[in-house]
C-alpha cells in the first residue's frame, strides 16, 4: 500500500460557481420535467437523438446543445476556461466512455437522471442505481490508489 501523502488538503474553496452550476442543473431538470414531461437524464435524450424526428426530438437536440454551449459561455462571462485536468490518454477515455455508455444501458439511465432526477423523485430504483454507481467508484479510486 502506497504511503499517505503528509500534505494537508487545499481549504475548501469560496468560490461560487459550483453553488451557481448546481442551481443551474437542478433548474434545468426541474424545467424539463414540467414544461415537457421528461426526466433530464442525458444518456437517454442523447440516445433519442438517434431515433427518427419526432416531436420530443427538437427539445432533446436543444437541451443537449444547452449542455455543449454551456463552456464557451462559461468563458465568454468570465473571461477564461473552466479548469480541467485529465490525466489519461486517449485510449483510457475511449474504454471509459465505452463503459459509461454500457452501464447507463445496464443500470436504465446515467447519474443525471437516477442521481439529479430520480432521487429528487424518491425513486427507490434511482437510489439503488446511485448506491452501486457511487460504491463502484468509490472501489475504484480505492483500487487506483492502491495499484499506483
Amino acid at each position: 500500500m502506497a504511503p499517505r501523502s503528509t500534505t494537508q488538503d487545499p481549504p475548501m474553496s469560496t468560490d461560487p460557481s459550483p453553488l451557481a452550476g448546481g442551481l443551474l442543473i437542478g433548474l434545468s431538470a426541474a424545467m424539463l420535467i414540467l414544461l415537457n414531461g421528461r426526466v433530464a437524464g442525458v444518456s437517454g435524450l442523447v440516445a433519442n437523438l438517434a431515433r427518427p424526428l419526432g416531436g420530443r426530438w427538437l427539445a432533446d437536440l436543444a437541451f443537449i446543445l444547452g449542455l455543449i454551449l454551456g463552456p464557451p459561455l462559461f468563458m465568454r462571462l468570465s473571461g477564461h476556461w473552466p479548469a480541467m485536468r485529465i490525466e489519461a490518454g486517449l485510449p483510457v477515455l475511449i474504454l471509459a466512455g465505452i463503459l459509461v455508455g454500457f452501464g447507463t444501458r445496464l443500470g436504465s439511465g446515467c447519474t443525471s437522471g437516477h442521481g439529479v432526477c430520480g432521487l429528487a423523485r424518491l425513486s427507490p430504483r434511482s437510489l439503488a442505481a446511485v448506491l452501486v454507481f457511487v460504491g463502484t467508484g468509490m472501489l475504484t479510486v480505492a483500487a487506483v490508489r492502491v495499484l499506483s
